[in-house]
């Protein structure tokens, strides 16, 4: 056997070991804790504030769109999408709450409540698709998926109709929402520390 084909089968028996960190836990964080302090608000506690838009613009945000990267280089195709995704939908509702405060060029553009309805329609379908797809990972994200799609509905049925009752249930919900998928990032976290399932998922 010649020295070529020797290195030739060397090279191929070469593998490849990922030791990347795991970035869903960052993409869940920063998805919870965004979604439990919005929907405080939705739920009556206190106004619309620089901490929800600060919060939704980085950590919300930003976080999640880096935690998509990161599972695009893992070849999460899943992780990728929903990461990504919901990290710039943030990003767009900043956006849409901004844009009309920016001056006199923006006054115009404040989004009334039936084009914000189906904007918050299109999110929840966007997120009943991603649900089919977490019938094949854990029960948690199961959950968080399922709490999601229901409240992107119940905000599109609110601000639909008006109903500031709707809008008050689904910021109830929606803290679940985040706190489940505060759950579920935290139980991937101290899950890998200890080497064992301290936390079910």
């Amino acid at each position: 056997m010649s020295q070529n084909i020797k290195d030739i089968m060397s090279v191929r028996d070469i593998k490849i070991t990922d030791l990347s960190a795991n970035p869903a836990p960052l993409g869940l964080m920063g998805f919870g804790m965004t979604t439990v302090l919005l929907n405080i608000h939705n739920a009556g506690f206190y106004p619309m504030n620089a901490m929800i838009l600060s919060m939704g613009f980085f950590y919300g945000g930003l976080a999640q769109v880096i935690a998509g990267i990161m599972e695009w280089k893992k070849g999460n195709t899943f992780g990728t999408t929903a990461f990504t995704s919901y990290g710039l939908f943030w990003l767009s509702l900043v956006g849409l709450v901004l844009l009309p405060k920016a001056g006199d060029n923006f006054t115009g553009f404040a989004t009334e409540s039936f084009p914000f309805a189906a904007y918050l329609f299109m999110w929840g379908l966007f997120t009943l698709y991603m649900f089919i797809g977490t019938l094949k990972a854990t029960r948690a994200l199961q959950v968080v998926f399922l709490t999601l799609t229901i409240l992107f509905f119940l905000l599109a049925a609110g601000n639909y109709l008006g109903s500031t009752e709707i809008l008050t249930i689904a910021g109830y919900e929606g803290i679940f929402t985040g706190l489940s998928a505060i759950y579920a990032a935290m139980g991937q976290v101290l899950n890998e520390m200890y080497g064992k399932k301290m936390i079910p998922l």
